[in-house]
């Protein structure tokens, strides 16, 4: 009964993100009506619940950290090359389309799945385990670069509004660039073992015994549907994201509220992949993760729409108001203070999540 359930599963995953391709390349472009609004919606939903098994199947024959980096990079990469397109069909929203998806990303990641993940590790074991060393080089690269790259360009004075010059934006995203190498280098190569999970007792757990790894030509099959499927979960988000825009709009709600809700379906996969691994006691694999798609986000993003910029009529706004920078601050301050310890409590899973709400209530009522 198992191995059928197992093979049925296996069966799905693998049709379900080419199918969702196919599906995205007719709809792609078009005005669809409810009936069809409500299939890419299944298809979605589908996706995501596939790219999350092939990014398992790839963690689990390439071990960690690589299979984190693995996950956060692809949806990266692709989110990029979407905000990079949107920004290219112009119109007053592409001047920050990049500044408010990159925070958004940077809020959802860094409090709703660092959140979330805490709080279902401590509940489920009492005390939440990470290893220190490791998650605070994480939150220390993210503020850093969200600092560089969406706090001081409110405060330059080369330039009048919140946007770099060309030479300070050239070194934004040089910055961002070799900062996120070091980071992945770091990750990697030379201290591995600082984002591996650990035990209670503060081991390192650098192997998983319950399951024997895939083979490699099931890896690479994964690996290929995984970029189809994230491919299909960026996509059909886009295509969805009129019929969100009006539902927005009908509700008399800020357009970028529009954003916050593409920027949840794209780190749905990424959401479901940490809480469970946060479910079985690797922490550390759900904080590389969360953290992780913050660092790639900005990392990637800013160098991309630098380079974008070059072709882009119009300016680049990437400086936050006050009420944003605020709730970068406390983000990172109560980041901090969660991982000194090692531990979390559900107290310090609430405590991201509340931030997180406040970013999604100040967004609708500002």
């Amino acid at each position: 009964m198992i191995a059928r359930l197992r093979r049925n599963v296996l069966r799905w995953t693998r049709v379900l993100p080419v199918l969702a391709v196919v599906l995205l390349a007719l709809v792609w472009g078009r005005s669809l009506p409810v009936v069809v609004v409500v299939l890419v919606s299944l298809f979605l939903a589908g996706s995501v619940l596939a790219a999350v098994h092939h990014a398992e199947v790839i963690a689990h024959r390439v071990g960690e950290p690589f299979g984190s980096l693995v996950l956060a990079v692809a949806v990266t990469i692709i989110e990029v090359a979407l905000i990079v397109t949107l920004m290219a069909d112009g119109g007053d929203k592409s001047a920050s389309l990049a500044r408010d998806t990159v925070f958004a990303a940077v809020m959802i990641t860094c409090n709703g799945i660092v959140g979330l993940c805490l709080l279902v590790g401590a509940l489920k074991s009492g005390v939440a385990h990470f290893n220190a060393e490791g998650t605070a080089a994480e939150l220390a690269t993210v503020a850093t670069l969200a600092g560089l790259s969406l706090v001081l360009p409110t405060f330059t004075t080369t330039t009048p509004g919140p946007w770099f010059s060309t030479p300070q934006l050239i070194f934004a995203a040089i910055a961002a660039l070799v900062l996120y190498g070091i980071f992945v280098t770091t990750q990697t190569v030379r201290h591995r073992d600082y984002f591996l999970p650990v035990t209670a007792a503060g081991e390192v757990i650098d192997t998983e015994d319950h399951l024997d790894p895939p083979s490699r030509k099931v890896a690479l099959t994964s690996l290929g549907l995984l970029a189809l499927a994230l491919i299909a979960v960026v996509g059909l988000a886009k295509a969805v994201s009129p019929t969100i825009e009006s539902g927005v709009a009908a509700a008399g709600l800020p357009a970028s509220v529009v954003g916050i809700v593409i920027a949840l379906l794209v780190l749905l996969p990424e959401t479901i992949a940490a809480v469970r691994a946060a479910y079985r006691d690797r922490v550390q694999t759900s904080l590389n993760l969360g953290l992780g798609s913050a660092m790639a986000s900005i990392g990637l993003t800013i160098p991309a729409v630098a380079v974008a910029s070059i072709w882009l009529a119009g300016p680049l706004y990437l400086g936050l108001g006050a009420t944003h920078m605020v709730l970068l601050a406390l983000t990172v301050v109560a980041g901090t203070l969660t991982v000194i310890p090692g531990r979390a409590t559900p107290l310090q899973g609430g405590v991201h999540l509340t931030l997180l709400a406040a970013y999604i209530v100040l967004s609708v009522s500002p």
